[in-house]
């Protein structure tokens, strides 16, 4: 019977992989990371590294399973769940997770997404699926609190929540190419981008929410 040390080691594998998997595809890409220098970083031989893990496809989709769909999941239950109006939610949860995702694994995602995803249909089909769709469906939440509260007017926000994070995709694309020219403020840029959301969204006094 193996020791519950073993055992503990065992188990630890599958995430320890993935995360030397993340890393690899950080460094290489997609289209050029092997399965041996994943199994290599990872400490671990080709073989047990395939009794995991069947495919380079099937690896990077764990990727995305552990480092990038919890957080738009762990967001969406706090909307579910908080009594916060969407305002209040929006400047407090939201804007907090928002202003971490520029340097967080989404970052490596939404790069390779961007370099190779029409290589690989079939890997942004699955991030859809597990991110951008939920991240969209969320932020609908969150709009349409607001409007049901009467806070929010009825906006072209309605057709295109994903404006909400847009500074975030423009602040990966910059830091990938002009970093060494100019410096972002990713925090600052996102905060202001948000207020000046804000500020289009909300019901101002006088008017109703349909104006």
């Amino acid at each position: 019977m193996p020791s519950p040390k073993f055992q503990r080691r065992k188990d630890d594998r599958p995430a320890e992989i993935t995360e030397a998997a993340l890393a690899v595809f950080a460094e290489n890409g997609y289209s050029a990371t092997r399965v041996d220098d994943v199994a290599k970083r990872a400490g671990v031989s080709k073989g047990l590294l395939y009794l995991y893990f069947k495919t380079k496809e099937e690896l990077f989709k764990a990727v995305i399973r552990s480092f990038v769909a919890p957080k738009v999941q762990e967001l969406s239950t706090i909307v579910d769940e908080s009594e916060l109006s969407a305002e209040e939610f929006i400047r407090g949860p939201f804007l907090t997770m928002v202003k971490t995702l520029p340097d967080s694994p989404i970052r490596i995602m939404v790069r390779l997404m961007f370099t190779e995803g029409h290589k690989h249909p079939d890997l942004v089909e699955f991030y859809w699926e597990n991110v951008v769709a939920h991240a969209i469906e969320m932020m609908n939440k969150l709009i349409a609190r607001g409007v049901a509260d009467g806070q929010f007017r009825n906006t072209a926000m309605d057709e295109l929540p994903q404006l909400l994070v847009s500074p975030v995709i423009f602040s990966i694309f910059w830091n990938q190419v002009f970093e060494n020219h100019a410096k972002l403020d990713t925090g600052l840029l996102i905060e202001t981008h948000v207020d000046a959301m804000l500020h289009y969204l909300k019901v101002q006094p006088g008017t109703g929410a349909g104006e």
